[in-house]
């Protein structure tokens, strides 16, 4: 390393460089909700994917309390007949 100089210096692996350092949050608490209406199909939508799986917390954000509440009120709305069970393109 005698002849090297600081710029010659590579990397084995990519130096870690934090992208994603927002943090996230309940957006019920945040915004002040009582509770989560089941027969609002298009604000349920936001907490499924394309194949109308219920998103987890790690992903949504939501404290557990709410999370609990959201996946309470999609199951009733699936139940109704507002929200599809199962989807090939739910977006």
């Amino acid at each position: 390393m005698a002849g090297k100089s600081k710029n010659q210096i590579k990397f084995v692996v990519s130096p870690k460089i934090d992208i994603g350092s927002t943090k996230k949050y309940c957006r019920f608490k945040k915004m002040g909700f009582k509770y989560v209406d089941y027969k609002d199909p298009d604000f349920l939508m936001r907490f499924l994917n394309e194949q109308g799986k219920i998103l987890p917390r790690r992903i949504t954000g939501n404290s557990l309390k709410w999370q609990r509440r959201v996946s309470q009120s999609i199951k009733r709305a699936r139940q109704i007949g507002l929200l599809p069970y199962v989807a090939d393109n739910l977006k």
